[in-house]
């Protein structure tokens, strides 16, 4: 599969820069020259130069500093905003796929009702309601997330049930946790993890919108949408403001994205997106 994935050069770049965003994620604190709180008025919008690199912002801030911080809460909220829809998706698609009937119906009309909102109204509807904060972002995504991964995961299961080895485990006297555990989820395993790498740029551009509005990440915690939002201003006078925190998000998103689409080739040869 690597060897695989290595032919395809796009997606093993989108797979090295993704790496790439999650290693500054996780050593943000040691990498970052600065510190991303620090207001310096002497220095404020100062454009790209040898002491800031990506320039300063409105306050003085070091805008790399600054990024790789909100870098770093993007990746936060991308990993368990599609944690907590794994965890909520799965069992609903795998109950609703293998139980059909009563099951399959209640699930399926929760999945429609879901669906019925467009994930960006449905993300900012929910934190909203739950109030603005990092956390409470992470749960409004993750919840907008969940059907996406009902649909994927029951699809694989209303295929994987009826092939032979699984009626061979149930004539063996396999029940439906033995059933369920050990055969349809890991074979099932590789379709998820495509919609995994899908939903954590779908989660990014979440994040980074919450925050653009105020319902994500609060001032002054760096945030890539906070940034955009700070930036608005001083477009015209400090362009680097809002350009360095839009490249990041768009690098971020295209990665996970091409390394998605990479990942579906080789684990699905056909091309199917089911």
């Amino acid at each position: 599969m690597l060897r695989q994935l290595r032919r395809n050069r796009l997606a093993f770049s989108g797979a090295v820069i993704a790496a790439v965003f999650v290693l500054v994620a996780l050593a943000a604190p040691l990498i970052a020259p600065y510190d991303p709180a620090r207001a310096d008025f002497g220095s404020a919008l100062a454009p790209p130069g040898l002491d800031h690199w990506l320039g300063t912002d409105d306050l003085g801030r070091d805008q790399l500093s600054r990024v790789i911080h909100g870098a770093r809460a993007s990746m936060q909220v991308g990993v368990l905003a599609v944690a907590l829809a794994f965890a909520a998706g799965v069992p609903l698609g795998l109950l609703a796929g293998y139980y059909g009937r009563f099951a399959d119906s209640l699930v399926s009309r929760l999945t429609d009702t879901l669906l019925a909102f467009p994930f960006l109204v449905l993300a900012v509807g929910l934190a909203a309601v739950l109030g603005p904060s990092l956390l409470n972002a992470t749960i409004a995504i993750g919840v907008s997330l969940v059907p996406q991964v009902i649909r994927v995961t029951r699809a694989e299961t209303l295929r994987l049930k009826h092939l032979d080895y699984i009626g061979a485990t149930i004539a063996g006297g396999g029940g439906d946790g033995t059933v369920l555990a050990r055969h349809i989820l890991p074979n099932a395993a590789s379709a998820l993890l495509v919609q995994a790498t899908v939903g954590v740029p779908t989660a990014i551009i979440g994040e980074a919108l919450l925050s653009f509005l105020g319902l994500g990440v609060q001032p002054p915690e760096p945030s890539l949408g906070v940034m955009l939002s700070s930036a608005q201003p001083y477009i015209a006078a400090a362009p680097w403001m809002a350009v360095f925190p839009g490249l990041a998000i768009v690098a971020a998103t295209l990665a996970f994205n091409l390394f998605g689409d990479g990942l579906r080739d080789v684990l699905d040869p056909r091309g199917v997106t089911r």
